[in-house]
């Protein structure tokens, strides 16, 4: 069996290789997106009060003055907050056959005045789109629907290789027991260290046996969520029927929308509040901070979303209430944490992958993070090519 697992960990390996050195490294990147942006770019992503004490203007109206600017979109999501000292970015969507050039538009809270505009993740439009287009390369090889594709089948590769790898590295079994026989764990306690005098090529071998123990826990999470960001229906397959799950996405799919006159965007958000509200005291939980109204027009369906302390997430929560665009009716609502076992581990391995919890010194473990992951793939191949030419000169040497 051990060399059976020990063929599939090498040439799993070999595949993973490449893209895990992609991902290791734009990874890194990506811990600090808006911090990289924000000073590439501080005219667009960084904004100041006029006045001290000045109150930012109804995200409301500006998601008007924005669907004013670009009649040609729909501007079906409002951001009803932002990070301080930040813009404001409202999504454009096609409207009526037409596609508008750029689908983010970057806003001055205090003022209304349009600070930028690009086409998601397009690097021709220069710095604007950089960090974009790495996060494309993260989890797509900025190859669209192709490369999520065969991230995913990476991402199943790797969590399945996450098992076989830990496995690898468990002693042998012991053919035959003694008085002196050390005991299972005090065998396995090598695998965790690193021989200081041994050659570089077990030093190479002890950083990727060690190291990827070390990591186990982070590589294993971070493999999992690979998957459910690019394969959910794989994630789903296999999470779903273990743990619990809330069915408000299936609940507002299967919404048929009113023949009814549909509220507007003021109507709307003062009905989410009263929900929340209601959820917030039924559910019994505090809400921080709102983030955002959207409407789904074919649908018929409003929702508002919340940061709330059922998220696990330190900015741009995801507590969240589903109405009906024209009565008001709740029709189902969704809590990171606390409502379902399985969106509760979601929700952790989500913001576990983003770094969007626990600040900076947690940011600054999974750039760290993202450089070792590519170290593993790195070592795992020298370790091959070591074992490869060691055979090609053993077979040359028989012969």
């Amino acid at each position: 069996m051990r060399p059976a697992l020990a063929a599939l960990h090498r040439y799993a390996g070999l595949l993973m290789a490449g893209f895990l050195i992609v991902a290791g490294v734009t990874g890194s990147a990506l811990a600090w997106k808006d911090e990289l942006e924000a000073a590439m770019l501080p005219a667009v992503f960084r904004v100041a009060p006029p006045t001290p004490g000045a109150a930012p203007l109804d995200p409301l109206l500006l998601r008007e003055s924005i669907a004013a600017r670009f009649p040609q979109a729909q501007v079906s999501y409002a951001p009803l907050s932002a990070p301080p000292g930040h813009s404001m970015v409202f999504y454009l969507r096609p409207a009526a056959g037409a596609v508008p050039a750029d689908n983010e538009v970057f806003v001055d809270p205090y003022t209304g005045a349009i600070l930028g505009q690009r086409a998601w993740g397009d690097i021709r439009q220069g710095a604007i789109n950089l960090l974009p287009f790495i996060e494309r390369l993260h989890y797509a090889l900025a190859l669209g629907d192709t490369g999520l594709l065969i991230f995913g089948l990476i991402a199943i590769v790797w969590t399945i290789d996450c098992f076989i790898g830990a496995t690898l590295t468990f002693p042998a079994r012991l053919k035959k027991r003694s008085p002196t026989s050390k005991p299972w764990l005090l065998r396995w306690r090598p695998s965790w260290l690193l021989r200081r005098h041994g050659g570089s090529y077990k030093l190479v071998f002890d950083l990727h046996r060690a190291g990827g123990l070390w990591l186990w826990p982070m590589l294993l999470v971070f493999a999992w969520s690979g998957v459910a960001f690019n394969l959910y229906g794989a994630y789903a397959a296999v999470m779903r029927p273990l743990f619990p799950h809330q069915p408000a996405e299936e609940v507002v799919a299967r919404h048929t929308p009113s023949t009814a006159p549909h509220m507007d965007w003021h109507a709307a958000r003062t009905q989410a509040r009263v929900l929340m509200a209601q959820l917030a005291r039924s559910e019994h939980f505090a809400i921080l901070e709102e983030n955002a109204l959207a409407y789904e027009r074919e649908l018929g369906v409003y929702s508002y979303k919340v940061r709330s302390s059922r998220d696990v997430r330190a900015q741009y929560g995801l507590t969240t209430v589903y109405f009906d665009a024209a009565s008001g009716t709740q029709l189902a609502a969704w809590l990171p944490t606390g409502a379902a076992s399985g969106d509760s581990i979601r929700s952790w391995i989500s913001a576990l992958h983003m770094a969007s919890m626990w600040g900076w010194p947690y940011k600054l473990f999974v750039c760290i993070l993202g450089v070792l992951v590519a170290g593993l793939s790195v070592t795992g191949v020298l370790v091959w090519r070591r074992k490869r030419l060691g055979q090609a000169k053993a077979r040359a040497l028989s012969h």
